[in-house]
C-alpha cells in the first residue's frame, strides 16, 4: 500500500523566487525522491509575509502548516523534523491561517491570493471564481453598472474616483467599438500589490476586465504592464490563454451572445505610463506623453473611442462585488471610503509585506501591529504614504485612519496604498531632493512647469542643504512648489511639491542647519 501523497505549497510570486523559492521547492523534491515519500508540489502565488518568504506550507487534517523562511540547505532538517505532518521546527509558526499578521487582515480582493495555483481554472473556481461573472452574464449592463456604483468602489490608482460613474459614462457613450484598459504600470515606491495578485490570482483580474466589458459594451481589452514584472506578464499571459480555452473569454462567453477579447502589452517601464492618457499613448506605439484634458478617456480614450481606464486593484475588485453584491462590499470601510484596500508595507520596516483591511485602519496599526516596527530597531520618524510624490508624513499623524478624505484633510493621499517607511537616521531634506530629482528623471517634458521646474527644484534643494543662503532658497522653493501645483500639465509635475511641502511643514529642521553643521557632516 503506497504512502499517501503529501502536498506542499511553495510560492511561485516573483519576491518569493527572489530569496530562492525555485532553489527550495528543488530540494524538496530531490529530498522527497531520495526518501522514496510521494510528494505533491503547487507552486502558488505569495501569501503576502514577504519577511517569511520563502513560506512553504504543508496540508494537514488541520489546515495548511506554515514554515519560513525556508532556505534549500533547511529542507533536510525539516523532513528530518517530520514537516510533512506539521511537526515542529524552528522555522515553524503554526496554521498559516492563524498567524496574526494573517488572521487580522480582511481579504476580499486578495481572498484567493497564496492559496490556489494561479494557473489552475479549476481551483480558482473551486474557491469562488467566475461567480461574479456568472451573475453579471444574466445582468442588464446597467443593473451592473449600479451594483458597482452602489458599492462604493473608488479608483484604487490613487485618485480616488467613483469607478461606477466612469463607468456608466463609457455605458452612455455612443461608439462602434469601446474598450477596457487595465493600468498595471505599477511605479509607485514600496508597491507591489498589482504584481502580487497577478502572479497569485490572474483570473480573477480577467474575470473584473470581463465584467466590465460587458457592462459597457466593450469588446476588446488590453493589460499594460510594465517590463520589470516579467514573471506577472508570462502568468497573464498564460492565465489568458487558458481563459480562451476554457471559453472565459472569445467570441461565445460561455454560450451567450458576449464578446470579449484581451492581450496583454508590455511597456518600457517609464513611471509617467501610470498617468492614463501616458498609458494610452503608449498602447498606440507613440512616446508615452500625457494628453490634455478633456476630452476625457472615457469618452474618447484608446484610439479615440469610449474606454474604461481602471488600474488591477479597482479591477480585481469588482468579480467579490458582484459575487456577494454591493451592500457585502460597502458594509467594508469609513465614510466614502468603502472596501477594502491592500496597503503595502515596505522601507525599513521589520514585517514587510501586504495587509488588506478595510479603509478607517490607522497608519499606527500598520506600522506597529502588522509591521513590527522598523527592521533596525530605531524609532520610526516618517512614512511616505501614497507612492513618490506622497506626503511624508510625522508619528503625530499615526493615528490617521485611511481614508481618502481625512487623509486629504492634511494634504496627504491614500494613493495606490503603499507606505514607505524611514527611521529616526533619515535626512528629510535629501528626501524631498529626491523627490525633485524623481520629477526631473521621469517627467514625459511635455509641460514646463514639470520639465524644468523639477531640475531648477534639484538646483535649490541642493543649495539649501549646502547651508547657502537658507532662508532665500526655502522662499524660492515655496514659489517653485506653487507654479508647479498651478501650472502642470498633469499629476506628475503638480503633485511633486507634496513630498516637498510636507517635509518642509513637518520636519523643518532638516532644512535650517547652519552651514557649520553642513561643513562638519
Amino acid at each position: 500500500m503506497s504512502e499517501p501523497l503529501h502536498t506542499v505549497y511553495v510560492p511561485r510570486d516573483a519576491a518569493a523566487l527572489s530569496v530562492g523559492a525555485d532553489e527550495t521547492a528543488a530540494a524538496i523534491r530531490a529530498e522527497a525522491t531520495r526518501r522514496g515519500i510521494p510528494l505533491r508540489i503547487v507552486r502558488n502565488g505569495s501569501r503576502g509575509m514577504l519577511w517569511l518568504e520563502t513560506l512553504v506550507e504543508v496540508e494537514t487534517p488541520e489546515g495548511r502548516v506554515a514554515y519560513g523562511p525556508v532556505m534549500a540547505e533547511d529542507v533536510a532538517g525539516l523532513f528530518d523534523a517530520g514537516f510533512l505532518e506539521g511537526a515542529d521546527h524552528a522555522l515553524t509558526h503554526g496554521l498559516t491561517e492563524k498567524i496574526p499578521y494573517f488572521a487580522k487582515q480582511e481579504r476580499l480582493t486578495f481572498a484567493r491570493c497564496g492559496i490556489i495555483d494561479p494557473l489552475s481554472v479549476e481551483d480558482y473556481r473551486l474557491h469562488g471564481g467566475f461567480r461574479g461573472l456568472e451573475r453579471a452574464l444574466a445582468m442588464t449592463p446597467a443593473e451592473i453598472v449600479t451594483e458597482v456604483t452602489e458599492s462604493g468602489l473608488r479608483g484604487r490608482g490613487g485618485a480616488g474616483f467613483p469607478t461606477g460613474i466612469k463607468w456608466n459614462t463609457v455605458l452612455n457613450a455612443k461608439a462602434d467599438q469601446k474598450y477596457i484598459c487595465c493600468n498595471a504600470d505599477e511605479g509607485d515606491s514600496g508597491t507591489f500589490a498589482d504584481r502580487m495578485i497577478m502572479e497569485g490570482d490572474p483570473f480573477c483580474l480577467i474575470e473584473g476586465m470581463t465584467i466590465a466589458a460587458i457592462a459597457v459594451g466593450a469588446t476588446e481589452g488590453y493589460i499594460y504592464i510594465r517590463s520589470e514584472y516579467p514573471h506577472a506578464v508570462a502568468t497573464m499571459r498564460e492565465a489568458i490563454r487558458l481563459a480562451y480555452d476554457e471559453k472565459w473569454l472569445g467570441d461565445e462567453i460561455h454560450g451567450t451572445g458576449h464578446r470579449f477579447h484581451l492581450d496583454v502589452r508590455v511597456g518600457a517601464g517609464a513611471y509617467i505610463c501610470g498617468e492614463e492618457t501616458s498609458m494610452l499613448e503608449s498602447l498606440e506605439g507613440k512616446r508615452g506623453t500625457v494628453r490634455a484634458k478633456p476630452p476625457l478617456p472615457a469618452l474618447e480614450g484608446l484610439f479615440g473611442k469610449p474606454t474604461i481606464v481602471n488600474n488591477v486593484l479597482s479591477l480585481t475588485s469588482v468579480p467579490i462585488i458582484l459575487d456577494k453584491g454591493a451592500n457585502h462590499y460597502r458594509d467594508f470601510g469609513v465614510g466614502r471610503s468603502r472596501g477594502t484596500l491592500a496597503f503595502q508595507l515596505a522601507g525599513n520596516i521589520k514585517h514587510g509585506g501586504i495587509v488588506e483591511k478595510a479603509f478607517g485602519v490607522t497608519l499606527h496599526e500598520l506600522l506597529y501591529e502588522f509591521g513590527g516596527g522598523t527592521i533596525t530597531g530605531r524609532p520610526i520618524r516618517a512614512v511616505q504614504a501614497g507612492g513618490p510624490l506622497g506626503a511624508y508624513l510625522p508619528p503625530s499623524l499615526f493615528e490617521l485612519p485611511k481614508d481618502y478624505e481625512a487623509f486629504a484633510a492634511v494634504e496627504a493621499m491614500v494613493g495606490h496604498g503603499g507606505i514607505v517607511v524611514f527611521d529616526d537616521s533619515v535626512d528629510m531634506a535629501r528626501q524631498a531632493r529626491f523627490a525633485m530629482e524623481f520629477c526631473a528623471a521621469e517627467s514625459c517634458g511635455k509641460c514646463t512647469p514639470c520639465r524644468i521646474g523639477a531640475v531648477r527644484g534639484v538646483e535649490v534643494m541642493d543649495r539649501i542643504i549646502a547651508g547657502d543662503k537658507v532662508a532665500a532658497n526655502i522662499t524660492l522653493l515655496n514659489d517653485l512648489c506653487e507654479v508647479m501645483t498651478d501650472g502642470s500639465l498633469c499629476a506628475m509635475g503638480g503633485m511633486t511639491p507634496i513630498p516637498v511641502r510636507s517635509a518642509l511643514k513637518h520636519f523643518p529642521e532638516d532644512f535650517t542647519r547652519s552651514p557649520a553643521a553642513v561643513a562638519a557632516e
